[in-house]
């Protein structure tokens, strides 16, 4: 395990490095989950291994610290985990970032450039999202008010989610997991979408098949967003279908790569 010092309080991300060629990859992951747990199988599979590989925990998740005057919005998290991978000597990582840790690479690359070469989304939030009671994931979440969850609604959330996604959500801080729902349904300025569109750097956009067509795909095509369907899974792609995952992640890092060898030919 590997840490470093993000916030001028001394808060610290933690992450698990798995060593080999830079350019590194970096794995982020979802509301309530922990790298580790969500990316080890797809990150030694043979497909993906021998890179410099850090499985990270964002602030208030997993192995990170959980500090409860941190505003968890999607800004800060990508700042956060700037500190890190520049204390990790991470320039130019390749990210495969899942569900809101897609959210805050997007963001993390519109605003540290320098930081990120290539983007793999898995079913990343590309738009802010409504509170809804009840609901699973970050809109549901997201319906409290922090005293409301803090005094039980956390509960109801733990009931809500079953017993895996609880296996990491618990390890979060619950300031942490209600601030970041919160910030996830309201999104960022410009939205996630638009930042994604305007990013030059190539891009992956991976989803469920079974949810059918990505609203705005079109439109993410048209910027240079290869959007892929994966079969057999759910929003956890990389836990439901971890072959057909990695297959379509080397294929999207082989296809940019090419793509990059061509633009430079023909400069």
């Amino acid at each position: 395990m590997r840490q470093a010092v993000v916030t001028p309080e001394g808060d610290r991300i933690r992450w698990v490095e798995l060593p080999g060629q830079e350019p590194s990859r970096v794995y982020v992951h979802g509301l309530g989950a922990t790298s580790p747990a969500y990316f080890a199988e797809v990150a030694v599979h043979p497909l993906l291994a021998g890179r410099r590989s850090l499985l990270v925990d964002l602030l208030g998740h997993g192995l990170s610290d959980r500090p409860t005057g941190f505003d968890y919005t999607l800004e800060s998290h990508a700042d956060a985990l700037a500190n890190a991978l520049i204390s990790a000597g991470v320039t130019g990582a390749e990210l495969i970032a899942h569900s809101m840790g897609g959210s805050v690479a997007i963001v993390l690359a519109a605003r540290h450039p320098h930081l990120v070469s290539r983007l793999v989304l898995a079913d990343a939030n590309l738009d802010p999202l409504p509170p809804r009671p009840g609901a699973l994931g970050s809109s549901g979440i997201a319906a409290y008010s922090e005293q409301a969850f803090l005094a039980g609604g956390w509960e109801e959330v733990r009931d809500r989610s079953g017993a895996y996604w609880w296996a990491t959500m618990r390890l979060a801080g619950r300031e942490a997991l209600h601030r970041s729902a919160v910030h996830l349904t309201r999104g960022s300025v410009p939205t996630m979408r638009e930042l994604l569109l305007r990013l030059t750097i190539p891009r992956t956009y991976l989803l469920p098949e079974a949810d059918g067509p990505l609203p705005g795909a079109d439109a993410l095509a048209a910027a240079g967003v290869a959007v892929v369907p994966i079969p057999d899974c759910g929003h956890n792609i990389m836990l439901d279908n971890p072959e057909a995952f990695t297959r379509a992640t080397a294929a999207a890092f082989a296809a940019q790569g090419q793509g990059q060898a061509q633009a430079q030919d023909q400069a």
